[in-house]
């Protein structure tokens, strides 16, 4: 007969059950390690760390945070005295890393966004250093399995990036905090890592104090098309954020993702005139002043009648004379906290 079809058809629903007992048998007698996805199919992190500023244990602390999460135990890559990330972010993005932790301080974290700018994989960021300028900037927490945790799982937030040539070098360095000539890099210059070590971020404060004596010098400023400007200043600072240590902000207007760079002139000749500079910093006023100046530009050149020590995110890079910087809009992508969606209003 050619009625085997409808046979086979009203045995259809019994055959399912029958499969779908069996699946859940199998289930339920399976090793829960055979139904984790494979290494090579888990999400990849790769820690790029400062060997001289992480604490023992923070490996362990953020491999726990990984492989808690699912994720593939992460491939740590430490830096050198020759290399101090740079390297190390290139290889973990050719490793194919879903994003680059930069483990340590400022010059760590720059060094990694310096490989990272442009590619779109995404950076976190675990502070271990004395400033961590730019993770105070953008919230993120000291604590190593949090601030870890966070960049496995926060929002993605793209950020400027500052760009300098020092004296019309080839080589164009990337900064994402704050660059700057005289008075600011000569305390960068100035505090011996073993005061900053004893007493944290107060090493500043006393290096500061001990820079505080000395003379103004003439700097050519030109800020994007604008003619050329003259000053006697102490000081020249390009920064991408404003914010400085203990909370204090130089530059009211500096945001991070605004696609322009700040600028700010600090121009003080007596104790006096540091005293005024203090309070301007402290109040957070905008307005021009004859000490302190700001002003906001995509690009910039400075150029001081003699070499100046000059600083870059907090590390010193020698005497220089001419600062050729830019900003590239929004080219670091950066795990920031995620930000709760606002409240529903109540439809009833």
């Amino acid at each position: 007969m050619n009625d085997w079809w409808v046979l086979a058809v009203a045995a259809l629903p019994v055959l399912g059950i029958l499969v779908v007992v069996v699946l859940r048998g199998r289930l339920r007698s399976a090793d829960p390690e055979t139904l984790r996805a494979e290494p090579e199919d888990r999400p990849l992190a790769a820690v790029v760390a400062n060997p001289t500023k992480i604490e023992p244990g923070t490996r362990q602390r953020i491999t726990a945070v990984c492989t808690g999460l699912g994720w593939a135990e992460p491939l740590w890559l430490e830096t050198t005295v020759e290399d101090p990330g740079t390297g190390q972010a290139r290889l973990a993005v050719e490793r194919g890393a879903d994003v680059v932790l930069a483990c340590g301080g400022d010059g760590t974290v720059r060094s990694v966004a310096e490989a990272l700018a442009g590619t779109g994989v995404a950076m976190g960021l675990v502070p271990a250093g004395t400033g961590n300028l730019l993770a105070r900037t953008l919230g993120t927490p000291e604590n190593v399995p949090t601030a870890a945790r966070l960049a496995l799982t926060g929002d993605d937030r793209a950020i400027d990036v500052g760009r300098i040539r020092i004296d019309g070098s080839e080589e164009e360095r990337v900064f994402l905090v704050m660059a700057g000539t005289g008075f600011d890099a000569a305390i960068m210059v100035n505090t011996p890592e073993a005061l900053k070590v004893r007493v944290g971020p107060l090493a500043y404060v006393i290096s500061g104090l001990r820079a505080m004596r000395g003379r103004r010098v003439r700097v050519t400023l030109a800020l994007d098309d604008a003619p050329p400007l003259r000053r006697r200043t102490r000081a020249v600072v390009v920064g991408n954020s404003g914010t400085l240590l203990g909370g204090l902000v130089l530059m009211p207007r500096a945001t991070i993702d605004d696609g322009v760079l700040d600028v700010v002139s600090i121009a003080p000749s007596t104790f006096a005139g540091w005293i005024a500079v203090a309070l301007r910093v402290i109040t957070r006023r905008r307005a021009g002043h004859e000490r302190v100046e700001h002003w906001q530009a995509r690009s910039i050149g400075i150029r001081t009648e003699a070499p100046q020590p000059c600083q870059v995110d907090g590390d010193p890079v020698g005497d220089a004379q001419e600062l050729a910087i830019r900003v590239d809009p929004q080219a670091l992508l950066v795990r920031v906290p995620t930000v709760p969606p606002p409240d529903t209003p109540d439809p009833g």
